[in-house]
């Protein structure tokens, strides 16, 4: 049976969320050790929340089986010390329904809604109709995640301020990187106090710290978020000067992490950072990401320098 959150207004921890990684064998199956190890060591870097299935979670490559699989083996390890939220993204409201349906079973918290993947005869009015439509037919609370113009299908900001209003939303990932659509967010919450707010641009998080937001939602949480957890800190105690040397070393473990500022390992550079942690297993990734030297070489000068922060 699901143990999901009260319908409405759930109260949800701030600071640091991670969107997790999925780990793989070496024959493309979700590793239920490694699953296991994820979520402790997520635990051990005092990370508050886990969001399932996102893109730096392979959820829009990855099988429904096997999205069923990892969601259940997370949920299972997690047994409720965090809450975790799956990414239930599709084309329609119809098969987001389906999706949200595989959630709760397994016994997820929130049901997050991304732009679909493709949608025809686009219009505000279609992209309205489709959120409101899923939101309030939804069984689970539900989390918006808006990727701002990055998106194959962008979303406007007279829709968000609709979407936010919804009593069934309880938190919201801001990867946008705009201040518009970051303020709407900051107006939806200063009417509904309850509604959680993490800022998804992991490169610049101060800002959106200072202007009220709860915490971060983070692709890099399973290795920075303890880093990110002393930023958030020192943020809430006023000392941004500090906060922005711990931004500055987070960033820096990013672009080695992730093949410098083209990314070009990206989420091969992730998995592999987490294989030399003992971790995971292997670096396998749906999109094909490859392992450079010169990202490997990175990533075993990131293990040296800054181990008090990965492994705390």
């Amino acid at each position: 049976m699901s143990r999901h959150l009260p319908r409405v207004n759930s109260l949800l921890p701030g600071g640091v969320w991670s969107a997790a990684p999925t780990p793989f064998t070496g024959r493309m199956e979700v590793d239920l050790e490694s699953v296991r190890r994820m979520v402790d060591h997520h635990l051990r870097l005092g990370v508050k929340g886990l969001f399932l299935c996102g893109t730096n979670g392979e959820g829009p490559w990855m099988t429904n089986a096997q999205k069923r699989r990892f969601v259940g083996a997370v949920i299972k390890r997690a047994h409720g010390r965090l809450p975790v939220a799956v990414q239930v993204t599709d084309n329609s409201a119809a098969r987001i329904m389906d999706n949200i349906g595989m959630a709760r079973e397994e016994g997820a918290d929130i049901a997050v809604v991304a732009p679909p993947y493709f949608l025809a005869n686009v219009s505000p009015e279609t992209i309205r109709t489709l959120y409101l439509d899923v939101i309030r037919r939804s069984p689970l609370p539900v989390g918006i995640y808006d990727r701002g113009k990055s998106s194959s299908v962008v979303v406007p900001e007279s829709v968000l301020r609709d979407i936010y209003s919804e009593p069934n939303v309880v938190v919201i990932k801001d990867s946008s990187a705009d201040p518009a659509r970051m303020r709407i967010a900051l107006a939806a919450k200063r009417k509904n106090p309850a509604l959680c707010l993490l800022n998804g641009w992991e490169f610049n998080c101060i800002p959106y710290l200072q202007a009220g937001f709860d915490g971060l939602l983070l692709g890099g949480g399973v290795f920075n978020g303890y880093l990110a957890g002393h930023l958030v800190a020192a943020v809430q105690a006023g000392n941004l000067k500090r906060a922005a040397q711990f931004q500055a070393g987070m960033n820096r473990m990013m672009w080695a992490v992730y093949g410098g500022r083209k990314i070009t390992c990206w989420l091969a550079g992730e998995k592999q950072l987490l294989v030399r942690m003992g971790i995971f297993k292997t670096w396998r990734n749906y999109p094909g990401y490859a392992l450079t030297c010169a990202c490997r070489r990175a990533i075993e000068r990131t293990l040296k320098r800054d181990k008090e922060w990965l492994l705390p």
